[in-house]
Order: structure tokens, then sequence, then C-alpha cells
């Protein structure tokens, strides 16, 4: 097996580790005397409705919204799309529609939430008094601001009517079960899409911070709701008595998958852990030392080994180029090692798309320097203006997987395959 080969097997083990048709049938609850309310928001949200229908043996009605590209044929269930990550009228739509399908509820029935990565911009309901641009505005400003998902995330819960266990307070007094996918480091259910099922510890004053550590211009309407008085519910509400949040798939299990297979093929893999954060820029640099030392000292393990690490970093945008986490963390790996031999890389975000663009994420190896200098293309010029993209583009090396149906994050393996 090529250094190619194996990476990009360590990539797909860690996707199929978290597939909807094999993680939500071992999860699901009891049939419920009443009714069985399915809602759902997020990337993986529309395959794991199909997964349901395949499993459930009784009546199912509901609504989920998913990213464009990523919904599957259902027969009871009704999967509608909508933008990701800017939200777009489709979703705000899609909101309400949840929303009320959830109200008006007895003790007797069930609502089976299917949660997952990305349901913070699909699921756009603004809070009173927001506009469906105001919070385009103000994702499209968090998303530019270097902001980690979980900050991110409090500002918006504190702009929805629907997040921030503000959909466990409408479905109230029905019992939820949300079947979660993870997608944020440390598993946190009150960041995963916003946590719609989960009480919300932070508060407006949180979210008020957040905008002012970033800097973000609030349009007027936003800043009044963040003014006031009204909170998301809190830990202890009694609308959370009758529900449970089930974490059925993580990036701490998809990276045991992707190790799994580095270890079948002979390599020591090396987890260095499931929720790393930062500029993805900054984490090359640190990814780079480490390697190095493997490549050079044999420390902290001797080659051939794979470092292996997930979570979710972040870019701050100073340029005008295109790209996403991986790819500025790869060019900066690429240009911190630059052109060692024996170390090869792969970066890629599990639903196959990094950023905005057609692709997961890059890989890199020994010669990916020389060959970009063999096109014309300057790595330090494409870092420096947000367009890694494009250098990985040019020098044919992106990772094109289409949508995965899955989330569960980054997922980035080092490959040192002897020293140095």
């Amino acid at each position: 097996m090529t250094p190619e080969e194996l990476l990009k097997a360590m990539f797909q083990a860690g996707v199929e580790a978290a597939l909807p048709q094999l993680c939500v049938p071992a999860h699901l609850p009891r049939r419920p005397k009443g009714r069985t309310i399915i809602i759902g928001a997020g990337k993986a949200s529309g395959a794991m409705a199909k997964a349901l229908e395949d499993s459930w043996d009784g009546p199912l009605e509901g609504l989920v919204v998913t990213r464009y590209g990523y919904r599957l044929p259902t027969e009871r269930l009704e999967v509608v799309e909508a933008a990701h990550p800017v939200p777009d009228a489709a979703g705000r739509e899609a909101a309400k529609r949840i929303h009320e399908l959830v109200q008006g509820l007895t003790e007797d029935d069930l609502v089976l939430c299917l949660i997952s990565g990305g349901g913070s911009a699909l699921l756009a309901m603004p809070a009173e008094g927001i506009s469906l641009e105001d919070k385009q505005a103000v994702n499209k400003a968090l998303l530019a601001s270097g902001a980690t998902i979980s900050e991110m995330n409090t500002v918006r819960k504190h702009l929805s009517a629907i997040k921030g266990g503000r959909l466990a307070r409408a479905a109230y007094p029905a019992q939820i079960v949300s079947l979660m996918i993870s997608d944020v480091p440390g598993d946190d259910a009150s960041i995963i899409a916003s946590g719609p099922t989960v009480p919300d510890p932070s508060t407006n004053a949180d979210a008020r911070g957040i905008v002012e550590k970033y800097r973000i211009d609030l349009p007027g309407a936003v800043s009044r709701v963040l003014e006031t008085i009204e909170e998301t519910p809190k830990p202890g509400d009694p609308c959370f008595e009758r529900v449970e949040n089930v974490m059925i798939a993580t990036p701490q299990a998809s990276l045991e998958a992707a190790a799994a297979v580095a270890r079948a093929a002979g390599v020591t893999p090396v987890i260095l852990g499931d929720s790393i954060e930062g500029e993805s820029r900054d984490v090359g640099l640190v990814h780079a030392g480490i390697a190095r030392q493997c490549a050079m000292r044999g420390q902290p393990q001797e080659p051939p080994c794979v470092l292996i690490s997930g979570g979710e970093t972040t870019i701050t945008l100073k340029g005008d180029g295109k790209g996403g986490p991986n790819t500025e963390f790869l060019l900066s790996l690429a240009i911190a090692l630059d052109g060692m031999d024996n170390i090869y890389a792969l970066a890629g975000d599990t639903d196959g798309v990094d950023g905005s663009e057609d692709n997961a994420g890059a890989l890199i190896y020994p010669d990916t320097l020389k060959r970009a200098e063999a096109a014309g293309i300057s790595p330090k010029v494409m870092l420096a203006n947000n367009d890694p993209y494009t250098f990985f583009k040019g020098v044919g090396d992106l990772l094109e997987t289409g949508p995965t149906m899955t989330n569960v994050n980054d997922l980035r393996c080092i490959f040192i395959t002897q020293k140095a």
C-alpha cells in the first residue's frame, strides 16, 4: 500500500465509522403510545432520516432539513434542502415548519430528533425582530472572524427562535429523543447544531462578549435582541424533564477507526487529540514540528508512524482567496516541512466539503512544493491570500469525495514513513 493509498483508506474508515445507516438503528427508542414526529437538521440528517425510515416499524411523520446535495430518497418522511454555511429562505421556512410540527403534542407523543453538524445554519428561524438578512450578515461575519465553533454557535443560539433549547420548550410535554452526530470539539451537545433540545448554559451577555471580542459590526435589530432580558432555557428548566440527548457518532470514534487501518498496515498510529482548535495555519505549524521530531528523533514515536488528529480549526480571513480549514492547514504544514523527505499528509472534512468549495480537503507529498514551483505557484503568497484551494488545485492534489452524508468534523493524518 502506497502512502497515498494508506492515507485515503484511513480517511474513508473515519467517514464510514460515522455513517448514519450504521449508527442510527442501534439507538432507536421504543414506539410511543401516541404519535411519532420526526424532525432533524444537519449535513447528516438526510441520511439519518433514510436510516430511520428503513428501521422503524411503526407510523412516521415529519420533516428534516439538510444541505443542498445531501438529500437521500425517503417515502414517509419529507426531506428538504437549504443553504450552508450561510442560511437562506429555504432553511428559514423549514425551521418554521419544524417548529409548528412539535407544538400541541401530549405526554404520549414522541419527538425523535435527528441532529448533526451544520444544523445551526440549516435550522434558520430568526428570533422575533431579526430578519433573515440580519442572520446572514452575522453568519458571514462570524465565519470570517476566526471565532471557534463554540463561540459562533453561542451567538447563533441567542439570535434564534428554535435553537438553544427552544425546540424542547416548544415540544413540551412530549417525550424527546435526540440522536446526535457530533462535529464539535469535546462533543458538547449544547453546541452541536446550536443545541435545539439541550439546556443552554450560555447567556446573552456571553454572546455580546464574543461579538465584542471579534469586533463584529451587528445590525441594529441584532444588537437590540442581545440586549433583551429574554434568555434561552437553562439547565433545570422543566421543559427538559423528558428529553434524552444521545451521541451516536463522534470524532474520536472516527479517529480510532482511522488508527485501526494504520495499525493493520503495520504503521503505528499516534492520536494527538479529537478536539484540536485554533487558527488552521498555526495548527499546521505545530503538527509540522511534531512530525519533524518523529522523523529526526523518533519521538514521540519511531517511524513508520502516522499522526492523527481531529477537531475544528478556524481561519481569520485577510485575503480574498478560496479554500477551507483543511487546505489552509495543509498548505501551512507543507511550507513548514519544506519538502522534507518521507512525510505525507491528508486533511479533510468528513462531510466532504472543506469550507465552501467542492473538495473535502487535499494531500501533500515530499515533492509538493517542488511541483508548485515548477508550475509557477507560490505557496507563501497563496497562504497569505487565504487561497489554499487554488494552490492544491494547481498542483493536482485536491481530495474530492463528494457528499459523504455524515459529519464528524475534520480528520488529519500525517504519515512519517521512515527516519530522516
